[in-house]
């Protein structure tokens, strides 16, 4: 298991065994699957949660449906329908993996179906609105490169903000404007990366060296594949950046709430308000279904409908 995601540690009534399994099971997702810490983490606690809710009688063999079932009603009341789609997530590849283990004959989750979540309506920016934002980091910002490089690459490839900070200098060809993302799954996409981010991540080059060398200085181990680092010289975090975006957010007028997320949003809405191909906003994305990315459709037909109602003459006669 990979240093940072840490040991199990869980309620005493929980028998050790079971533990061991999930120790096992999160080794795999993130040595073999690709997961990320953040996901691994977040299936560690839901596992343990069930195991907790169980107690003494938490055995791997003895898991059956009406103890999952005991579990879901449990979760009901304190915790909204996605968060429980979640859970039912987790507890589903992992007794999927302990079945073609051989650690369980029957799947318990068999026959077991997860509440239906709303639509989800993906929050994003007008093309206004997302150049104010480029526009917010000032001269008198410390690290005004830097945060409008990071601006205009969330913008220009729609990268997740986790994908944004494990990217390295040499991730990026600045010659053929390409830009190399590893994403879920520890899947490896191309995409093309605008002029004006490619400036922004030249602009950044200059203070990003000063910060190596002065991390070199103070007798640290140093950072020098990190294409993004903090004041310190450490690679920045995804927090860091979530604070930086909805700042600037802030600064630039924009009503709602400003995230990394909502710059890829805006990313894949502005693209198909354009013209893009379904497929091509999928790939960009680094999206595994087609149907993730038919989200945003629906936000197209309605700028089209707008559009229509703005400029076709029998669109609204009345008005004519």
């Amino acid at each position: 298991m990979h240093a940072a995601a840490g040991r199990l540690f869980a309620p005493p009534a929980i028998p050790l065994k079971m533990i061991k399994t999930i120790e096992i099971f999160t080794s795999w997702l993130e040595s073999e699957k690709g997961y990320s810490e953040h996901t691994v983490s977040g299936y560690r606690r839901d596992l343990l949660e069930f195991c907790h809710h169980l107690g003494k009688e938490c055995t791997l063999e003895t898991v059956s449906a009406i103890q999952v079932r005991s579990f879901v009603v449990s979760l009901h009341g304190h915790n909204c329908s996605a968060t429980v789609a979640r859970k039912l997530s987790a507890l589903r590849t992992f007794f999927r993996f302990s079945l073609r283990r051989g650690k369980v004959k029957n799947d318990p989750l068999v026959g077991i179906t997860s509440p239906k979540i709303g639509r989800f309506i993906p929050v994003f920016l007008t093309v206004d609105e997302t150049f104010a934002l480029l526009e917010a980091p000032l001269p008198a910002d410390t690290y005004m490169h830097r945060d409008k490089a990071i601006l205009e690459l969330l913008y220009s490839t729609g990268m997740r903000v986790s994908e944004l900070v494990s990217r390295n200098l040499n991730d990026l060809d600045f010659a053929e404007e390409v830009l190399r993302v590893r994403g879920k799954g520890n899947k490896e996409r191309l995409v093309p990366v605008g002029r004006p981010a490619i400036e922004g991540v030249n602009g950044w080059l200059p203070q990003r060296l000063q910060l190596i060398r002065e991390r070199a200085g103070r007798g640290r181990a140093i950072e020098e594949d990190a294409m993004f680092l903090n004041g310190r010289g450490n690679r920045l975090s995804a927090r860091s950046v979530e604070r930086m975006v909805k700042a600037y957010g802030e600064r630039a007028g924009i009503p709602q709430i400003v995230t990394p997320h909502a710059l890829r949003h805006s990313f894949a809405t502005h693209l198909l308000e354009m013209g893009a191909d379904l497929r091509s906003v999928q790939e960009l994305l680094g999206h595994a279904s087609l149907s993730t990315t038919q989200r945003y459709t629906h936000l197209t037909l309605d700028h089209l409908a707008n559009v229509y109602d703005k400029a076709h003459p029998l669109s609204n006669p009345d008005e004519k």
